[in-house]
């Protein structure tokens, strides 16, 4: 996957940011009909679903363990202690966990414990009372199974709405972006970006989410880590043409 293609003009680069967010999506809790912006119950399913997408499984299979424990009533991770384990390990089995799922409860039942005794079983309340960048994510860096690609694509998607939700750009976001060229002779950044969005008519955080998601499809064909020209000649990209 190279990393630098051709300087675009202008008006190419906002059709190419809205053919990425198109094409690719743009933020998880939209596609999960979760609206962080509508109030602490929607933060704290947004927290479980983050949870579950920083497990190492693929982002369809984190979609669909999310519906089916939503769906048996679990939607804050704060309840979870109190789901017995053979009962949490159909649920995981019906998301596809398989292998995986043992690890994954004793994650989570772990979490829901420290949320539990930390926050009275109430995630929303760590946007609360840690209002800064470097205070929140300390505090969700001591969390069970929670890491930095966790953090970031939590606290992406919660900008705007938590004060200190201000991560910077996400490293894979700023690749894809220099692969195909998005924002011209200007090194990506957060503030870049978000210009662009602006100017595409799209929320910089779908335009952000579309680019991690641009370099993970990289990923997971590796023959277009090696090979792919980038640009508008991009592999992805030409799956779904204009």
């Amino acid at each position: 996957m190279t990393t630098q293609a051709s300087v675009h003009p202008a008006t190419e680069r906002t059709g190419l940011a809205r053919r990425v967010v198109h094409t690719l999506g743009g933020r998880y809790s939209v596609e999960l009909g979760i609206d962080v912006g509508a109030g602490e119950a929607q933060i704290e399913r947004w927290f479980l679903a983050a949870t579950l997408f920083g497990t190492r499984i693929t982002a369809q299979v984190a979609e669909r363990t999310y519906r089916v424990l939503t769906s048996a009533g679990l939607e804050r991770v704060g309840e979870a202690r109190h789901i017995p384990g053979g009962t949490f390990i159909g649920y995981l089995d019906q998301g596809g966990y398989a292998r995986h799922d043992r690890p994954t409860i004793a994650r989570l039942q772990a979490l829901s414990k420290v949320i539990g005794e930390r926050y009275d079983g109430q995630a929303a309340l760590i946007g609360r009372r840690h209002t800064s960048y470097p205070a929140l994510r300390a505090a969700l860096g001591v969390l069970p199974g929670w890491g930095p690609v966790t953090i970031q694509l939590f606290l992406r998607e919660l900008r705007g709405v938590w004060p200190g939700a201000q991560p910077p750009l996400d490293p894979r976001a700023e690749y894809a972006a220099r692969h195909v060229g998005l924002t011209g002779s200007v090194s990506p950044s957060l503030a870049a970006v978000t210009r662009l969005a602006s100017d595409a008519g799209a929320d910089p955080r779908d335009l952000e989410g579309g680019l991690v998601r641009l370099t993970l499809a990289h990923h997971q064909h590796r023959r277009w880590l090696r090979s792919c020209p980038g640009g508008d000649e991009c592999a992805v990209l030409a799956l779904w043409p204009v």
